[in-house]
């Protein structure tokens, strides 16, 4: 349940944020270079879009935005987590050092979307050629972050502070054998080596209207994990099942019994949770009862406690249920990605900032989505912000946008300016906030 912001706590940081910044010529100014920027922004994102590249294989797009930030005369790490870059800004007051994060990898999808940079590119994903796309939006948000760098180092001057530009690999996962992404960064030491006090993230939205900010305080993805069972029973011949224990039934009672670890075992009053199959392999012919079946798919929760719950629920079904039938079950949960939490008073500080930029119509309280981003990562060691900003044409029908991570997904550029613009006052109101108390 999410916890209520004491109204004298939302109505100080509206006082000091409206008092700050309203009617500032800041204000004008960040709109007038966003205004400015948008072009080259977008023909960096198409660049990128036209030539993506998978995890912890982000090379050019490393060197794209390493020479943009030089170029900048940001000071800049290469090499982070495999391929991440990271710029600094110094500004000209002492202050707080805020991060502000974009993700730079591609997926293993093939793009059907008619546009004259659509990707054309190959790579080779588990062995296996693949087309490569920017199927998420990780193109926009690594353009957004460079125009981001390009306007605040501009007004250094007027910075109270330092900001962290994050430009992040891996974010989709690293290749199996290896690390990447948030965790690799946090485990190499990027908070405490710049002194990251604050996080800040964006992801782009194909369903939400171009021009809008979805927020939410407390959990807003879920924690993703990957789920292992294998069944492992006694090979025999398909015309006497008696002779052997078969792992196929054992498994699909597994399967079946689930689906009421959610369902009948879980306080879904509290948050939603999910358990999906989603791969089945074992056997190799018609008449034999194979020894084993192994058993994959990913668990989504959005609270903790559940988490660790839902955990040990799966364990105990999938054993006894299996014990049951004479099989046997081994089960391995490894945990890919962490809540995404947005720090509740973190974002009650920083809202009214989200609704000068879009509008106080255009900002908007959503549900938790089941989705996962390592974001969370970052949230668990300071405080974070997430939010999502529009990318769908104004008018067209959320129920129809393509999915993201599908070969028909699209982005509208025009939806970029807003995602610009919130980042640029998120840093600089909450530097000035910071040194102001």
């Amino acid at each position: 349940m999410i916890r209520p912001i004491p109204l004298l706590t939302l109505l100080f940081f509206w006082v000091c944020t409206t008092s700050l910044w309203a009617q500032s010529p800041v204000d004008k100014k960040i709109a007038q270079m966003a205004d400015a920027i948008e072009g080259r922004m977008i023909e960096w994102r198409r660049d990128i879009h036209q030539n993506p590249e998978l995890s912890n294989r982000e090379f050019k797009t490393a060197e794209k935005v390493a020479a943009h930030l030089r170029s900048l005369g940001l000071e800049v790490h290469t090499g982070i987590a495999h391929t991440g870059v990271v710029g600094v800004l110094k500004g000209a007051k002492p202050g707080p050092t805020v991060g502000l994060r974009a993700d730079m990898d591609a997926l293993p999808v093939k793009e059907r979307v008619d546009l004259p940079f659509a990707s054309k590119a190959i790579g080779e994903y588990n062995g296996q050629e693949v087309g490569v796309m920017h199927a998420c939006g990780h193109d926009t948000h690594v353009a957004i972050l460079m125009a981001a760098a390009d306007i605040l180092s501009q007004l250094k001057n007027e910075l109270s502070g330092t900001i962290v530009f994050v430009f992040q690999p891996a974010e989709e996962g690293p290749p199996p054998g290896e690390k990447g992404g948030a965790a690799l960064m946090v485990e190499e030491g990027l908070i405490e080596r710049f002194g990251l006090e604050v996080m800040f993230g964006l992801h782009i939205n194909s369903a939400t209207e171009v021009g809008t900010i979805r927020y939410k305080p407390e959990g807003i993805m879920a924690a993703a994990d990957i789920l292992q069972i294998k069944v492992k029973g006694k090979q025999t011949h398909g015309s006497t099942p008696w002779t052997g224990v078969d792992p196929v039934v054992a498994a699909a009672q597994i399967i079946q019994g689930l689906q009421t670890v959610v369902s009948r075992q879980t306080e879904l009053t509290r948050e939603a949770a999910v358990i999906t199959i989603g791969a089945i392999h074992g056997g190799v012919r018609n008449n034999i009862i194979p020894e084993e079946v192994m058993l994959t798919g990913t668990i989504r929760t959005l609270n903790a406690s559940m988490r660790d719950k839902l955990h040990a629920d799966i364990h105990r079904t999938a054993t006894k249920i299996a014990e049951s039938s004479g099989a046997e079950a081994e089960v391995e949960i490894i945990k890919a990605a962490p809540l995404t939490y947005n720090q509740p008073e973190l974002t009650a500080q920083m809202l009214p900032t989200l609704q000068r930029v879009a509008g106080a119509d255009k900002v908007l309280l959503m549900n938790a989505v089941t989705g996962a981003e390592d974001f969370g990562c970052y949230g668990e060691k300071i405080p974070a912000l997430f939010f999502f900003i529009g990318g769908m044409t104004l008018g067209n029908d959320p129920a129809k946008a393509p999915p993201h991570h599908t070969p028909d997904f699209y982005i509208d550029e025009a939806g970029m300016k807003t995602g610009l613009r919130a980042l640029c006052h998120l840093a600089l109101d909450y530097t000035q906030q910071k040194r102001k108390k």
